[in-house]
């Protein structure tokens, strides 16, 4: 039987606040092609145009980076630092924090995995990314998220009290639920057990405003594909004397100040970490990006957010054979994500069929967050819906008509 929508029912239309590429492509469906509507903006999300633009500008002047005497390569060159001070700035960084370009989130979290100087307390609902470098090392220590927001804080207290710890690494949103933790209540905690934190920013960055110095973090990781600037690039920003004590994260051309056959002076700063030719245009990109997010306003970013994620909530509640997770059940916000199950079939089917019915794209599994699944009772993972800048409540509604024939 087939889930029938209350309607005809005037909403008001919300439109995408920014055009990204690929707004326009027609993807192939059991009937005739449409429109893609893109709700998977949680794995990668699409390159805003300006982005693109800015990237294809940059390619037409670039050259080596920071070795070059030539005009070129002193235009390329001065893009590239340009980039982390824009960067900076879009984080609310210190003056004196380092500002590392990194491969994507991952790459920064391994990076940090290397300096932290003591044991790790860390989530056991953290993404891969957050969880593994950790546990790899032998000292992290991993606790038990409880069933509300505010007695995670109390165990994440308590464990620091318990023994000192050199750093609380925690996910700034949920990649799985979208929901929001208290960063700055998190930083608290930790620096008052005389722990640092990092937080993995890869969910947040895109969707709200972040200051580093003004929320007390004392390292910030994120990636360019998540915020609208996939062209292979990260970062990690941060205080730079972990970063300066640490042996290189690579060792190579570029990270030493001095070589000999038997000794090298490393350089401090980000260039002791970015061994190699750095990603130019990945890190032009990722500043690319975060001007335009800027120019937008986050106030305006998150109003439209809100308006698409009440809009979805609505209209899931409406569907008795879907059903929405939850980690938290005092989560006081959620950013553009959300996962559910549908009765009687396999995530894999339900996407397969929003993508070969309807033209739209979602993900499905356990997105890099097993223990998590698990924990919520989802071993078997989840459809996963999320959107951005260049989402429309057309693109919402879609979706919720698609589901809707699957009652």
């Amino acid at each position: 039987m087939t889930a029938v929508l209350d309607g005809p029912v005037c909403r008001p239309i919300i439109r995408a606040l920014a055009p990204v590429a690929g707004a326009e492509a027609l993807v192939p469906t059991t009937g005739s092609p449409i429109a893609y509507a893109n709700l998977d903006y949680a794995a990668s999300a699409p390159a805003l145009t300006s982005v693109a633009e800015q990237v294809s500008a940059a390619l037409t002047e670039y050259a080596s980076v920071h070795r070059g005497a030539g005009h070129l390569s002193q235009v390329t060159t001065a893009r590239y630092e340009q980039a982390r001070e824009t960067v900076r700035g879009f984080v609310g960084a210190r003056a004196d924090d380092t500002v590392v370009f990194t491969r994507n989130t991952t790459d920064s979290i391994n990076l940090a995995a290397s300096i932290v100087p003591g044991d790790v307390v860390v989530l056991d609902i953290e993404h891969h990314a957050n969880l593994l470098p950790w546990t790899r090392t032998g000292r992290a220590r991993v606790v038990s998220s409880r069933p509300s927001l505010e007695d995670t804080l109390g165990a994440l207290e308590a464990e620091l009290s318990r023994r000192p710890a050199a750093l609380l690494a925690v996910t700034a949103a949920s990649n799985v639920t979208g929901e929001v933790l208290p960063i700055g209540r998190l930083a608290g905690i930790a620096h008052r057990h005389g722990a640092r934190i990092l937080v993995d920013g890869a969910q947040l960055v895109p969707h709200r405003p972040v200051s580093v110095a003004s929320f007390g973090v004392d390292y910030l990781v994120f990636s360019g594909h998540k915020l609208y600037a996939p062209f292979g690039a990260g970062v990690l920003v941060g205080r730079g004397d972990w970063l300066d004590a640490a042996q290189p994260y690579l060792a190579g051309g570029g990270a030493g100040a001095a070589v000999s056959i038997d000794d090298v002076v490393w350089h401090t700063g980000a260039a002791r970490h970015e061994a190699g030719s750095p990603n130019v245009l990945g890190a032009v990109s990722i500043a690319a990006a975060a001007q335009t997010l800027r120019d937008i306003g986050f106030e305006q970013i998150g109003r439209h957010e809100e308006l698409l994620v009440e809009r979805l909530d609505e209209g899931l509640a409406a569907l008795p054979h879907v059903h929405p997770l939850r980690i938290f059940d005092d989560a006081p916000s959620r950013i553009g994500i959300a996962s559910f199950v549908v009765d009687g079939h396999t995530p894999r089917e339900v996407a397969e069929y929003l993508s070969s019915r309807h033209g739209i794209g979602v993900r499905d599994g356990k997105f890099c967050a097993h223990p998590l699944l698990a924990k919520i009772g989802r071993p078997g993972g989840a459809v996963r819906a999320s959107f951005g800048v260049g989402t429309s409540s057309a693109d919402v509604d879609r979706l919720v008509e698609a589901l809707a024939e699957l009652g």
